[in-house]
């Protein structure tokens, strides 16, 4: 969709409705101003809704996006740029305060897209348009507000419905307060309210997305419906019937694809595959356009980290580039800064948790090598004179320490083999290479420094399989998950080039678990016993690695400290509980009349 020229309209509109602490949001000049009587027009309401498409880009792509969503977790870490940056850092090692900028991304953005979508909600019933049009306006407006606020909650925890007109209400007025109390009745009205849009949303939204656009559908309502139900179940918040309702809107899903529009693929490399975004397992994704950054909303491509551009393309990468040398001690680097493998911005690093733990088994479960890039490739030849020429492999990110000294001691291999032991950490740089995310790869942007214009995926269908199987066990009936396992496990089993033999034997092996070693295996059965939160947290890693949730997996389902603290040695020394909400952002308590400011900051900060 091309919302560029849509956005200035919107937000001229919405700018005054703002909390104090979003009052500089605006950078964009817009071209020209329009009154509230244009938001009450069919027109204003369809470039009201495309703004809040558009307003998605905030929350999915940009630094301070990536960095809250994914950095400080048992998957990832601070990459050496991030360790030794101070903003970042704090992300990283949970020194985070209420001046830490990147925080500012989902609170500056989020509540002027809410305010924007309570205004089509509360004009659009009365719009001079067709029923069914002003239905399925008002449910993208929704499902919209919703994922806005849950967003919000993930991070903040209560967050205000009243923006000075009322909850829920559409505010044009400049309004001083900040109706955050009582935190505990609040938090409970906005699960409400998410629960409610999003069950509007998954009522009223047509049942499936166009084929070659994300238009928001029913099904990309069912999958969120479901996530909030669950984690509302672990909050403070839940009912006693939310694992129940989240495995009906699961499996409302998962049982009726035809009606909905979405399969699973056979090939897990093909979700993610670049040049096949829309395809029947992504159910919404926030778009962008390749090669287009003027529709992105990015000034410029080569520049920009903040505001909408997706910088998901390069914040995982390594420093692969003229970084080793090959041979050893030789000084002869064979890969040049390259498009194909992004910009090596290292920002954010695997743990060993990933490829120690949850990717143990590399063989039979394809996804650790569809998900990460360990082979890298000479794009020079400045090793040429050990006959490593352009094309040839450069760097060999083996899968075990064990496999890299077997390899290493054949003596045949002239690129460079690296052990997962020498994998860069935090403070223990070693070789600056780690496995780098490819989900994210961009062939299509001019040069190498250009964030990506590929869309952002938000909802798969797999993860649809990965709710119902915890509300499954968490209402005590674990015999209903495992079946689901095993279907996204199985289907993980495929690789091109198998014979059906092979993947036959293949897709065995992964109904079963590793007891063992990675070099000496024992297989076990998967039974109902296995069915338990940790086991679902480690296949949510193999399905979603780096996909801008974990952060919010492991705080709203209270797992943060003992995972973090077990797995993640940079942040592990500093979370405490309280780092399961962020800080509420010191712009917004400046701005505040009330001179008792800290009642409204979470504890902690």
């Amino acid at each position: 969709m091309k919302l560029k020229k849509y956005l200035y309209i919107i937000l001229t509109i919405v700018i005054v409705g703002l909390l104090p602490g979003c009052k500089k949001v605006l950078v964009e000049q817009p071209y020209t101003v329009f009154t509230i009587e244009y938001l009450k027009t069919p027109a204003g309401i369809q470039n009201a809704v495309n703004a809040l498409y558009s307003g998605m880009r905030f929350d999915y792509g940009p630094m301070g996006a990536l960095l809250t969503m994914n950095n400080g977790t048992d998957e990832l870490t601070s990459g050496d740029q991030g360790f030794n940056a101070t903003s970042e850092a704090q992300l990283g090692d949970y020194s985070i305060n209420s001046s830490n900028g990147h925080i500012l991304t989902p609170w500056n953005r989020n509540f002027s897209n809410i305010n924007l979508a309570n205004a089509v909600i509360q004009f659009a019933p009365n719009a001079d348009m067709p029923a069914a049009a002003k239905t399925t306006i008002i449910a993208e407006a929704r499902y919209l507000r919703g994922l806005y606020y849950f967003l919000l909650v993930q991070q903040f925890g209560a967050v205000p419905l009243d923006f000075g007109s009322g909850e829920l209400t559409f505010n044009q007025s400049a309004f001083q307060g900040f109706n955050r109390l009582p935190q505990a009745d609040l938090f409970v009205k906005n699960y409400k309210t998410i629960i409610e849009d999003f069950t509007y949303a998954s009522l009223n939204l047509p049942d499936a997305r166009p084929t070659t656009a994300f238009k928001l559908s029913k099904a990309a309502a069912l999958h969120m419906l479901a996530k909030a139900y669950i984690y509302k179940a672990y909050s403070s918040a839940k009912d006693a019937t939310d694992f129940k309702n989240g495995w009906a809107a699961a499996k409302t899903l998962i049982d009726n694809p035809g009606r909905f529009g979405v399969s699973l693929l056979q090939n897990y490399a093909d979700v993610h595959k670049e040049g096949n975004d829309y395809n029947a397992e992504i159910l919404y994704s926030v778009e962008r356009v390749p090669g287009d950054g003027v529709d992105n909303e990015v000034n410029n491509v080569s520049t920009e980290f903040t505001g909408k551009a997706n910088m998901s393309n390069n914040f995982f990468n390594c420093n692969y580039q003229n970084n080793v040398a090959v041979p050893a001690g030789s000084g002869k680097f064979p890969i040049d800064r390259v498009i194909q493998y992004g910009r090596p911005l290292r920002q954010l690093c695997p743990n060993p948790y990933v490829y120690n733990i949850a990717f143990l088994d590399k063989t039979n479960d394809s996804r650790y090598d569809n998900t990460f890039r360990t082979v890298f490739l000479a794009t020079n030849a400045n090793s040429a004179s050990v006959g490593i020429n352009i094309g040839d492999t450069a760097y060999f990110l083996a899968p075990f320490d064990w496999y890299a000294d077997s390899l290493t001691a054949l003596g045949t291999k002239k690129y460079r083999i690296v052990a997962p032991r020498e994998f860069y950490l935090p403070g223990n740089p070693a070789i600056a290479l780690y496995p780098s995310i490819k989900k994210y790869d961009d062939n299509t942007r001019t040069n190498v420094n250009d964030c990506s214009g590929r869309p952002f995926v938000v909802a798969k269908f797999s993860e649809v399989y990965l709710l119902a199987a915890e509300a499954a066990i968490q209402d005590g009936r674990p015999g209903d998950a495992l079946p689901l396992i095993l279907t996204l496990r199985q289907r993980a089993a495929f690789r091109t080039g198998l014979t059906s033999t092979e993947l036959t034997n293949r897709q065995a092996l992964m109904a079963k678990k590793n007891i063992g070693t990675s070099r000496t295996p024992v297989w076990a059965d998967l039974t109902t016993g296995d069915m338990t939160l940790d086991f679902i947290m480690e296949e949510r890693t193999r399905e979603l690695f780096g996909e801008s949730i974990r952060w919010a997996d492991l705080a709203c389902r209270g797992l943060l400290v003992d995972r973090v603290k077990k797995y993640n040695a940079l942040a592990g020394p500093k979370v405490q509980a309280f780092h399961a909400l962020r800080p509420i952002p010191q712009s917004q308590l400046d701005a505040m009349n009330d001179p008792n400011k800290t009642q409204y900051q979470n504890p902690g900060y």
